[in-house]
């Protein structure tokens, strides 16, 4: 059997996914994370409040039972299927609006129970070792080197593979070592909102509202979401524009915001824990990334956030990562097959093969991220304002009734 390695830069939900299926197909793998381990006890609160829950749907979940269906069980018993979107208006109505006439749903899973499912994952394979507490300085691509640092230590130490994957996130070290390399289309933009997270505590060990929808508060401009977790709390969070937040300088004023705005949420979380979290946690910026090529030679490739990070509001963004790692082993696996190898072990592939596969991959892939980068990037009008409105209501009625009249010609959009 050819022994080939794979140095992954980025330990979290893409990164450590993208760790199983190259061990699964025979590859030595040494992932790296700058951060600590999160399934330690002490460090588990490095993944709260640093990012907007998860929605998985069946794009994630594919990527999973193609790894092992095992371990799509496993994430399956921790989701809470949301089968549509509750939206709250100012005097308290609630209506319901449901994502699919034939009951297909998303799901919201905690970020940090999946990314320890998935790290375990990784290390329950004997080819895999995970190196926490490390950083990639540099990387010379053509000898197919990393140059990485041990934040413990300080100690600076070159490591060698046939591939290099960046699955290191919006700001990715790889991408940026990459751009010097080819000739990279790359977009970065900011959007003028932040967001901050708030919870919902259970009421008599039940869930506070019912955790079978992705709650909203649209309200225009800006809006309030919540996704039920399995400790029966609600996950908040607050999108609007910076200005508006800029504006925002007391609990007192806090309050006066949320009870103009959200006046059922703001009873549920209660004011003095909405002003204590509004004061704690961070305001986090909103940012997507689009570029191409995704790869370089047969040497490298750049995964999930790295390559095209989006904004959240259409819920695919993990989605879209885990579905990079199946598709680039799909393609890599095929171009082993085509060459008449029964073998399912792509470290069987030749060096022409794997920039074959790799070169493939990035001419089919980025044009399809790219597409839902700017979905996710429309679907934030549609949910802080688009809901609310009859145009909106009568569209997405006339369109749920030919779809169920024409299931393959006519697809919502979201379906897709």
């Amino acid at each position: 059997m050819t022994e080939r390695s794979v140095i992954i830069v980025g330990g979290g939900l893409v990164g450590s996914l993208a760790a199983c299926y190259f061990a699964k197909r025979g590859w030595k793998v040494d992932l790296y994370e700058k951060r600590q381990d999160v399934r330690q006890p002490e460090h588990s609160c490095l993944v709260e409040h640093r990012s907007i829950n998860l929605a998985i749907s069946e794009r994630g979940f594919s990527a999973l039972r193609r790894l092992d269906p095992l371990l799509e069980a496993r994430v399956r018993d921790l989701a809470i299927p949301m089968h549509g979107r509750m939206i709250h208006a100012r005097d308290g109505k609630q209506t319901s609006q449901a994502y699919d006439v034939f009951g297909k749903h998303i799901n919201s899973v905690g970020r940090n129970a999946l990314i320890k499912i998935l790290l375990d994952a990784a290390d329950s394979y004997s080819r895999v070792t995970l190196h926490f507490r490390h950083e990639l300085v540099d990387v010379d691509f053509d000898s197919r080197r990393a140059t990485l640092r041990n934040a413990e230590t300080g100690h600076q130490f070159d490591s060698s593979a046939d591939l290099i994957v960046g699955a290191d996130g919006a700001y990715s070290r790889v991408r940026q070592r990459m751009m010097t390399k080819v000739m990279m289309n790359y977009s970065q933009t900011y959007i003028e909102h932040g967001y901050c997270e708030f919870s919902i505590a259970p009421i008599n060990d039940a869930f506070a509202m019912n955790p079978n929808h992705l709650h909203i508060w649209p309200r225009g401009s800006f809006m309030l979401i919540a996704l039920p977790n399995p400790d029966k709390t609600f996950t908040c969070t607050l999108f609007m524009p910076w200005r508006q937040f800029d504006q925002i300088k007391t609990g007192d004023e806090a309050v006066g915001f949320f009870r103009a705005n959200f006046p059922d949420a703001l009873d549920l979380m209660g004011e003095k824990s909405m002003c204590a979290e509004y004061a704690r946690n961070p305001k986090g910026s909103l940012v997507y990334v689009k570029c191409t090529p995704h790869t370089y030679k047969n040497c490298a490739v750049i995964l999930g956030d790295a390559a095209h990070a989006m904004v959240p509001f259409y819920g695919q963004g993990m989605n879209c990562g885990f579905e990079d790692v199946e598709k680039l082993d799909d393609i890599m696996l095929a171009t082993l097959q085509a060459s008449g190898s029964e073998s399912t072990e792509t470290t069987q592939l030749t060096d022409e093969q794997l920039l074959s596969a790799l070169d493939e991959y990035s001419a089919t892939r980025a044009a399809d991220t790219d597409a839902i980068v700017d979905l996710a990037l429309e679907n934030y009008v549609e949910m802080r304002a688009s809901v609310i409105s009859y145009s909106y209501l009568l569209r997405k009625q006339l369109e749920g009734i030919l779809h169920r009249l024409f299931p393959t010609l006519v697809i919502p959009l979201y379906t897709m």
